[in-house]
């Protein structure tokens, strides 16, 4: 509103002006400095009046959608209090104002809320309803909003504080950030807070997302999709109240997370045309849910702000494939963060494989169509407990999940979390069983069972460095293993990891995984693996979906339109092991149940052993993806010649060394080198 007609008057907003501007000044950004001060009027987060009625006329389906949600449909507090917010700025609705404001006073009248706690979300929809329905507010109840800021703050300084874990941006200082740019000029603590929120992030968050989010994957896993577009959420606001960018703070990370997203959703379409992305340590989405449009959404934030890069112009005509968001209620995310302006760019001609080395990450696709063979595999270090023990864990995917993860996260260090979900048993990886060996509490949970896997010293409950410094001090104990590979030339992918140090060195002394996906649909997968102890059991698992036929030397795992045919070529004469309910999730004599279903998981853990005990022995394994009209895929032969293992494969003839990581690869008529280092 005009400043003439704002309660304070004219000369009191000029003095809190130079106020603003003052503190403005001696606060700016060591690495970048703020642009503009923060307006005066209200409403400013989310841009000016005018500039929030441009957008509704510019985006009216959206609107409209918006404005049914704000004066008709019922809908949870957060998406309701924001659209009508959104409405009120638009159209100058007092009325509608003052009944977002009741909503408001409900969290504002309650006790502070404390610790791992929505008390951000809370702070945030309250702030956006204090700044775009200002007018609507007696001072009074203005007033009752900067206690109920400050003391929420004060009361969780300590909450949250570990920056690799619980999605510490989204959690918590979104909300403390909305919460004091809505109430700047007039909370006298709010400009001080926002420093403090700045110095942390700048010192602490941001080189925590340049160390585990390198490439823009995320060492958190499956985490970032409940936190992510809220803290951008928060750094647009920045943008719009300060022309803060907190982007370029860590441009490792948000450079490439738009890219790393679009990798991280499974082919196809699904539940209200959503996307399902994969499953990556706790969470995993397996039923639908509002994360999926908080991802659509946070992909959206950063292909807005990189436009004129092509790849996200790329990620752009992917993002338009999914206009709108699956929940109606969140039709408030497509007016702000739908902009069809962005030029599209080349989807069908972008790259099919992307790498984040901070989170030890490597996505591939056959193509960008919907039928799509997908893989994704995980080699990377430890930050927090989110994470699994899980390295060298791959997924495959045609039509429908073929090779999943297993488990379910029924509850944060249940009996079925600790001793099934989380631990290496429950992935596509090696076991190596030393029965002496223990394991130290994890997650505070009751561990009793010796899984074969891989370890880690968990030095409290929740497993978790703090920040970069301290993971740096720690490094022995948390980088534990390593992308030693990687290179796609087009026809095939390459990739290998050095897993070795994810196990307890008593058992381990190698581990190496070598994986080749021969597009469209073909994987070797290779490893390498000693023992301290020849006795010592070595187990190859693989996560199926469906419990698997049997048609000669081939296993067969069909899950709806998809199906995925398993040979093992090494060792000779295995021992293969189906273990299916009610066994899954037993072994060594004791039961692990989960407490709850959280969505379709694998039914069946193949287990494949050599024959006799041995110091060193090799896995090779052809997995082929189709669909579930395919009745046979090629037959594959293995030889094992001196220190070189040759599998063939259709046309395809690949080579491993057995003493190193390398190999060659003959494919249509030429003789390739597998790699033996990372090209992007």
């Amino acid at each position: 509103m005009p400043i003439s007609k704002h309660p304070f008057g004219r000369t009191r907003m000029f003095g809190i002006a130079l106020f603003c501007i003052a503190l403005t000044s001696i606060s700016a950004f060591a690495a970048e400095k703020i642009i503009h001060p923060v307006p005066i009027e209200h409403p400013r987060l989310l841009g000016s009046r005018e500039q929030l009625q441009s957008l509704a006329t510019h985006r009216a389906e959206a609107y409209q959608r918006v404005v049914q949600v704000a004066r008709e449909s019922r809908a949870d507090d957060h998406a309701k209090m924001i659209s009508m917010a959104l409405v009120c700025a638009i159209e100058r609705d007092e009325q509608l104002g003052r009944a977002a404001v009741q909503l408001a006073m409900k969290y504002i009248n309650a006790p502070a809320k404390k610790g791992h706690t929505p008390f951000a979300h809370d702070l945030a929809r309250c702030a956006i309803v204090y700044d775009l329905c200002y007018a609507s507010w007696t001072q009074e109840q203005r007033l009752q909003f900067h206690k109920y800021v400050n003391e929420t703050v004060n009361a969780n300084v300590r909450s949250e504080t570990h920056v690799f874990h619980n999605g510490w941006y989204g959690y918590k200082h979104w909300g403390i950030g909305l919460a004091c740019y809505a109430t700047y000029c007039e909370n006298d603590r709010a400009p001080e807070i926002l420093r403090t929120l700045e110095e942390d992030w700048r010192t602490r968050a941001a080189p925590a997302l340049e160390l585990a989010g390198d490439g823009g994957g995320w060492a958190e896993g499956y985490y970032i999709n409940y936190w992510l577009y809220e803290w951008l959420f928060f750094c647009e606001v920045a943008r719009y109240c300060e022309g803060i960018d907190y982007y370029a703070q860590a441009p490792k990370f948000f450079e490439n997370r738009a890219v790393a997203s679009m990798f991280e959703a499974y082919p196809g379409l699904s539940t209200y045309h959503s996307r399902r992305s994969i499953p990556m340590g706790d969470g995993g989405g397996r039923v639908f849910g509002g994360d999926r449009d908080k991802v659509l959404s946070a992909r959206r934030i950063l292909v807005n702000h990189f436009r004129e890069n092509p790849a996200h112009q790329a990620a752009h005509t992917f993002n338009e494939q999914t206009p709108r968001s699956s929940v109606g209620a969140y039709a408030y995310k497509d007016l702000l963060w739908r902009d069809t302006t962005v030029e599209k760019g080349d989807l069908g001609n972008f790259k099919r494989s992307h790498i984040s080395p901070g989170p030890g990450y490597v996505y591939a696709r056959s193509s960008w169509d919907d039928d799509a063979t997908y893989f994704f595999f995980k080699c990377g270090d430890r930050f927090t407990a989110h994470q699994h023990l899980d390295v060298g864990h791959f997924l495959i995917y045609k039509y429908q999940e073929l090779a999943g993860d297993g488990g379910h996260y029924d509850s944060f260090g249940s009996g079925h979390d600790v001793n099934y979900h989380l631990r290496t048993i429950a992935h596509s990886t090696i076991l190596l069983y030393n029965p002496s060996e223990t394991w130290p509490g994890i997650r505070a949970g009751n561990v009793t069972g010796n899984d074969g896997g891989q370890s880690h010293n968990w030095p409290h409950h929740n497993g978790a460095v703090t920040d970069p410094a301290q993971w740096q001090e720690g490094r022995e104990l948390y980088d534990i293993a390593d992308i030693v590979a990687f290179e796609d030339r087009g026809d095939y992918l390459y990739v290998a990891g050095d897993c070795t140090r994810a196990y307890a060195p008593e058992k381990m002394g190698c581990f190496t995984r070598q994986i080749v996906f021969v597009r469209p649909s073909t994987f070797v997968i290779f490893d390498r693996v000693q023992s301290t102890n020849p006795d010592f059991k070595k187990t190859w698992l693989l996560q199926a979906m469906k419990a698997p036929t049997h048609n000669g030397r081939h296993l067969i795992i069909t899950n709806g339109k998809g199906r995925l045919f398993v040979q093992t070529l090494l060792p000779f004469n295995p021992d293969v092991r189906l273990v299916t309910a009610p066994e899954l999730y037993s072994y060594e004599g004791r039961s692990y149940l989960p407490a709850r279903d959280t969505g379709p998981a694998p039914a069946c853990r193949i287990e494949v052993s050599p024959p006799e005990p041995s110091s060193w022995d090799y896995f090779l394994h052809v997995l082929t993806a189709t669909d579930r009209n395919t009745d046979s895929a090629d037959e594959a032969t293995a030889d094992v010649i001196a220190k070189q293992v040759t599998v063939s494969v259709g046309q395809v003839k690949i080579r491993f060394a057995t003493t190193e990581v390398a190999g060659a690869i003959d494919l249509n008529g030429y003789q390739q080198p597998l790699s033996e280092q990372i090209v992007p």
